[in-house]
Parts: C-alpha cells; sequence; structure tokens
C-alpha cells in the first residue's frame, strides 16, 4: 500500500510537544521520516556539565503555559519555509548532566535541505519558544539563562 502524502500548505501538520516525561526519540523521527526522504537530521540538546567556565551540576527548565502552542507555530512556520516535515519536542523539569532537553527532526529527500532546515529549527525554537533554563553551579549557587 502506497505511502499517504504528508499534508502541506498554509497549515502543516507538525509535531509539538513540551513534557515533563523524558523524551521519545523515536516518536519525533518517525514524524517527519517517509519512504521519499533520504536524509534523516535529528539534533539532541544534551544537558552538559559546563557553561561558560562554570560548572554545572543540574538545570530546572519552566515552562509558559503557551509554550507548546508556541512552539508548535515554530514548526509550523519552518515547515512552511522549507518544505519538510519538521518536529520537536522539548522537555520540561528538573534535568540532569546527560539528559536530553531537546528533540528536533527533519527529513528530507537530500541531506543539505534537512541539515539546514534543523539547524533553522533549532535556532527559531531557542529564540521564540518561551522555556527559561535555570542551572545549578558548583557550590550551590543558581542562575537563570535566557530570561
Amino acid at each position: 500500500m502506497p505511502e499517504p502524502d504528508r499534508p502541506s500548505g498554509a497549515d502543516p501538520e507538525v509535531y509539538a510537544l513540551v513534557t515533563d516525561a523524558p523524551i521519545d526519540r523515536a516518536a519525533v523521527e518517525s514524524f517527519v521520516l517517509s519512504r521519499r526522504d533520504g536524509a534523516l537530521v535529528t539534533f539532541e540538546g544534551v544537558i552538559r556539565d559546563h557553561d561558560h567556565g562554570e560548572t554545572v551540576s543540574a538545570l530546572d527548565y519552566s515552562a509558559h503555559p503557551d509554550a507548546e502552542r508556541f512552539l508548535r507555530e515554530t514548526c509550523a512556520e519552518v515547515a512552511r519555509e522549507t518544505g519538510l516535515a519538521v518536529a520537536a519536542a522539548h522537555r520540561v523539569g528538573a534535568l540532569g548532566i546527560g539528559d536530553v532537553a531537546l528533540v528536533a527532526s527533519v527529513a528530507a529527500p537530500h541531506r543539505a535541505a534537512a541539515f539546514a532546515a534543523c539547524a533553522l529549527l533549532v535556532d527559531r525554537i531557542k529564540e521564540r519558544t518561551p522555556i527559561w533554563k535555570r542551572q545549578h553551579l558548583a557550590g550551590g549557587a543558581t542562575e537563570w539563562v535566557n530570561l
């Protein structure tokens, strides 16, 4: 049976999720990938143990109540601009070093378009989605980032 075409046009379907549970990378990727695609690009934002020379022990992500709507609008905009299916999920709550905070995926017939669209998607998510992080630094201090 042939695969159905993805919706396109003014309101493309997108996968956008803000969750306090671990992100299911396979669900994000399976939303975008079809038999016509030869490239799947997935970005994972992983919690690291440092930032600007400071040791980071953990992060807390907080989201505006409408954060998922902003994420969906951003995904839809990138999908319209690129003509590709895009998907993204962002985690909130307490995360430790090595935890995945963001998964963004794009599939395309060729790799250059997939890489470019995924980079655009991640940059726009960071610019527009009202999700903030508080870093827990060595010694017990905390700091908010990108408020």
